[in-house]
């Protein structure tokens, strides 16, 4: 059953922490030769102002959305609890390229060590600190696959918040072991479109039978926060919050890629779904060639499935299928885009960041659409080769990878981002092995 929320203390506890985790994240925003193009309001169509987010957002975050400082410091009790797992391995793959046969030299930025086993706990602590100190007891959230939802539970619980996540239904279904993931760090996980909300309830008056979308469920758990004046909405990936706090991760890879004697990364691979971990990993190497002149390619690895930097039109958009949130300028399929229930089901958003999505437009990153056969063809040699069985959304970044390492000729460094393991998506991998 869900727990009430349990107040904890949010002062840090004071212990000493390693010099190596990170004490600032990186703002790619201060080094683009042209700004993100502003969120929207949806009725006015107008910039919007930190009045029109604060009935979901608190205002540390709202600023965060719309700063254009390099640095932001990361806060004290923020630290502590990364460094239960930060900094992350960035480990040499010398069996894969002796498997492949490639002169390259790869690297893998392993997130799957968090303890929820994904990138996501990076924004999650944060996003719950910074609601706690504004004093609100409550978080909605939608999740795909289930590791947003997951981690935003941990992070509730840790900090004394509770939890409310709405999980689009065909990963709900197919992952049960997430829902009771969820329910051990005390929120309570609804199947969406649900019949607990009115968005929700139009949907499946429309189509009973849908396999959900990450669109339907923020729906739901914008309704349910917006009626709550003690409870906010969290979002676990798109917005430029987010993409600030997931920084850690590249910000690790360049200090650790230079420990490992490498001049830069030639190439950077991360999956593409909503754009969190893709930027986190990718974000400080593109901000380092703008301003040192540094070469370092980042290809965006998306389902072909639910391909929305390949196919999708940039333009404004809404996050979600009811049009509570603000229009967004993003790549997009459209909010009434509802993906095939492919196993990767934290890529299955219709949208794209629009800070990612800005930075495709400008050329200072590309993108490639993976088969579902290849990703997880990718993702069984990598288990095999490596030991680690990734989440079903890193084995896109592994195809793509794999499939450039196999034509190197000269030895150059690939870096592939591996947002996660997949303990608990084993199920994905049963018709291929």
């Amino acid at each position: 059953m869900p727990a009430s929320a349990t107040p904890r203390s949010l002062e840090p506890i004071g212990f000493s922490i390693p010099a190596n985790v990170p004490t600032h994240w990186y703002n790619l925003n201060a080094d683009l030769p042209t700004p993100v193009p502003p969120h929207l309001h949806p009725g006015t169509r107008e910039p919007l102002t930190p009045a029109d987010l604060a009935p979901l957002f608190p205002m540390a975050l709202i600023a965060q959305e719309v700063s254009t400082e390099r640095y932001i410091e990361i806060p004290q009790v923020v630290r502590e609890i990364y460094a239960q797992w930060r900094p992350a391995p960035l480990v040499r793959a010398h069996r894969l390229e002796r498997e492949l046969g490639t002169p390259a030299r790869i690297y893998y930025k392993y997130e799957g060590v968090s303890p929820v086993g994904s990138h996501k706990p990076n924004t999650a602590v944060p996003q719950v600190y910074y609601n706690a100190i504004e004093g609100i007891t409550k978080l909605t959230t939608e999740t795909g696959a289930g590791q947003w939802g997951a981690s935003l539970a941990m992070a509730c619980s840790m900090l004394g918040l509770t939890c409310e996540v709405w999980q689009v239904r065909a990963s709900y279904d197919s992952k049960p072991y997430r829902r009771m993931q969820m329910e051990t760090y005390g929120s309570v996980c609804h199947s969406s479109p649900s019949d607990l909300t009115e968005a929700g309830r139009a949907i499946l008056a429309a189509t009973p039978d849908t396999t959900g979308s990450l669109g339907m469920a923020i729906s739901e758990a914008v309704e349910v926060a917006v009626g709550d004046p003690n409870a906010h909405y969290s979002l676990g990936s798109v917005l430029n919050h987010v993409m600030l706090h997931q920084s850690v991760i590249g910000i690790e890879a360049l200090d650790q890629l230079d420990q490992a004697g490498e001049a830069q990364a030639d190439v950077v691979f991360g999956c593409a779904g909503g754009g969190s971990n893709l930027a986190g990993l990718s974000f400080p190497f593109i901000g380092k060639n703008l301003r040192e002149g540094t070469t370092t390619r980042v290809v965006a690895c998306e389902p072909a499935a639910c391909p929305s930097l390949t196919q999708g039109e940039y333009r404004y958009d809404h996050g979600d299928v009811a049009g509570l949130t603000p229009l967004l300028k993003m790549h997009t399929l459209g909010t009434d885009f509802v993906p095939p229930a492919i196993h990767a089901g934290g890529l299955r958003y219709h949208g794209m960041s629009p800070m990612v999505s800005h930075t495709v437009e400008l050329g200072l990153m590309e993108a490639v659409a993976i088969e579902q056969d290849d990703a997880f063809a990718a993702g069984i040699l990598f288990a095999r080769v490596e030991g680690i069985v990734p989440a079903p959304e890193s084995t896109h970044a592994l195809a793509a990878a794999l499939a450039y390492a196999r034509t190197v000729t000269e030895p150059e460094v690939i870096v592939i981002g591996l947002s996660g393991n997949g303990a608990l998506d084993l199920p994905a991998y049963a018709e291929y092995v």
